[in-house]
């Protein structure tokens, strides 16, 4: 044997000895983007877009129904009221959110470990979030549970690409409607100790969200600092009801986190366009976060956007097209030129089961919305049938895309070792690089490696049972909840939350609504 040889295999053992001792797999909470933005318009094209969307408000206006707090804080900032139609002079919203709504903030989880920050080149990847039924390989397709809510709280907690705990994972509807959200909460605080999102169905579970998060992090915390992140929808086209407007109040008042989000279907519920229902998209996120901002100066706020397009044969919505991802894109370049965080993406798409369908559509979202700059990724992993379901299988699957997505927004290593010069020294014309000392002593953090695809050679996939990729992800699911060991919680957080839950249930009767 040759010294070189000698010595390149005593060093390739003495570093994977290191390697495995320094453990290599560590949690990041959120991503720090090193890649640039993606952008498909220009700055003159920006700018048209922008004065459209002035045009918008000032001329046709944004309804606030129901909610004459809206009107009046609105009117006193110098905007036009007639009825519940606000007419906005031109930059209004624009200069109340620049003058006040923080570019970044860091939502707390109650493992500070966990902390994300939401902003500025960052990345937090969140599961998918509002589906009644659940589907898995074994059961299919059924309503979901309280005790699938729970499962995948754990699964995300247990999921080292997901950094977000999340919110309405799915929706349990073996728990009344007017009280499931004490469960949910208490899931989310129970079971993990990531960050989550709060109740937006009705300002009074809003309330019991901002009261339980008391409880978890002390009132006085909450005065100074965010530890909810809540979806609050536009009900497009150009509108926004009282329901949502009372649950960002209490949230803005509060000083919690609020993403005002347009949940559009172009070519139903804004036009056909791209251009269009870019316009739109930007006229009502601006007049919602104007209105947080009206609430509490100084209330963190998202720019979110939730776009997808109908079919015009059937009507129905598609994902993974071209046109979404443009739209997320364009967004994308606004919000960063408005100067607040980017929410949107996810792993979208409209197939019932966990196919080829579900993968393309899902991958089509997924990496557009990491190239748009999406700072809060909600709907990143289990997102199936345009999000009437969650899967199981899907979950796992998305979240292993996560993985890849975290690697690609990293960039690219170029620190000396990364240059390995040293292993074409070592190597030379005609070697091999396998078993390099360099090689040796970075394989095990080289290259993304797939916890649910096979790259085996056809006999051994098939000798292993010819599973496929949503089988492989089957066993995978179960086997981490198998071995879920819960975070710890003070037993006195417990308990009095746990007596503020039983005692509000108690104060009125179950309703289904």
């Amino acid at each position: 044997m040759s010294d070189r040889r000698r010595r390149r295999q005593s060093g390739g053992r003495r570093s994977k000895v290191a390697a495995r001792k320094n453990d290599t797999k560590k949690y990041h909470p959120f991503i720090e983007r090193k890649i640039p933005y993606q952008e498909i318009l220009n700055e003159d094209e920006l700018s048209l877009i922008e004065k459209n969307a002035d045009i918008l408000l000032e001329e046709i206006g944004i309804e606030f129904r129901d909610f004459p707090r809206a009107l009046d804080l609105f009117k006193e900032a110098g905007a036009d009221i007639d009825d519940e139609r606000v007419r906005f002079p031109r930059g209004l919203c624009r200069s109340i959110i620049q003058s006040n709504a923080p570019s970044e903030y860091t939502q707390h989880a109650r493992n500070s470990d966990n902390n994300v920050v939401i902003g500025g080149p960052r990345t937090v990847l969140v599961p998918a979030y509002g589906s009644p039924f659940v589907r898995d390989i074994d059961g299919g397709r059924r309503y979901a549970t309280i005790e699938d809510f729970r499962n995948f709280v754990k699964l995300a907690y247990m999921s080292p690409h997901l950094h977000h705990s999340g919110g309405t994972i799915c929706e349990p509807v073996d728990v009344p409607v007017n009280k499931r959200h004490f469960d949910m909460i208490y899931s989310h605080i129970k079971y993990s100790d990531k960050p989550f999102m709060g109740s937006v169905t009705h300002p009074e579970r809003a309330e019991d969200t901002v009261a339980m998060a008391k409880i978890l992090f002390g009132e006085k915390f909450l005065e100074d600092n965010t530890v909810l992140t809540s979806l609050i929808n536009a009900n497009s086209p150009l509108t926004f009801d009282a329901t949502m407007l009372g649950s960002a109040t209490v949230y803005a008042e509060n000083n919690q986190a609020t993403m005002i989000s347009p949940f559009i279907l172009a070519g139903a519920m804004s036009p056909v366009t791209v251009a269009g229902t870019v316009t739109q998209i930007l006229a009502e996120a601006l007049a919602g976060m104007a209105y947080i901002q009206l609430v509490k100066a100084g209330a963190p706020v998202i720019f979110g956007t939730f776009a997808s397009a109908v079919s015009m044969q059937s009507g129905a919505p598609t994902f993974g097209t071209p046109e979404p991802g443009q739209v997320m894109t364009i967004a994308g370049s606004l919000a960063r030129r408005l100067g607040v965080p980017f929410r949107s993406g996810g792993g979208l798409c409209a197939s019932k089961i966990p196919d080829a369908q579900a993968a393309y559509e899902s991958a089509n979202t997924l990496q557009a919305s990491a190239l748009a700059g999406v700072n809060f990724m909600l709907h990143t992993a289990g997102w199936l049938e345009g999000g009437l379901s969650m899967g199981y299988e899907k979950f796992i699957m998305d979240a292993d895309q996560a993985g890849m997505l975290a690697v690609m927004l990293r960039g690219v290593d170029m620190t000396e070792n990364a240059q390995a010069m040293e292993a074409f020294k070592e190597i030379g014309p005609g070697g091999h690089f396998l078993g390099a000392a360099h090689t040796q002593s970075n394989f095990e953090a080289a290259f993304y490696r797939s916890e649910v695809a096979d790259n085996n050679s056809f006999e051994q996939w098939e000798q292993e049972g010819s599973l496929d990729c949503a089988m492989r992800a089957n066993s995978k699911w179960k086997s981490m909840l198998k071995d879920y060991v819960p975070p710890p919680l003070d037993p006195s957080i417990d308990e009095a939350l746990l007596e503020f839950i039983t005692k509000r249930k108690s104060e009125f009767a179950d309703r289904d609504y």
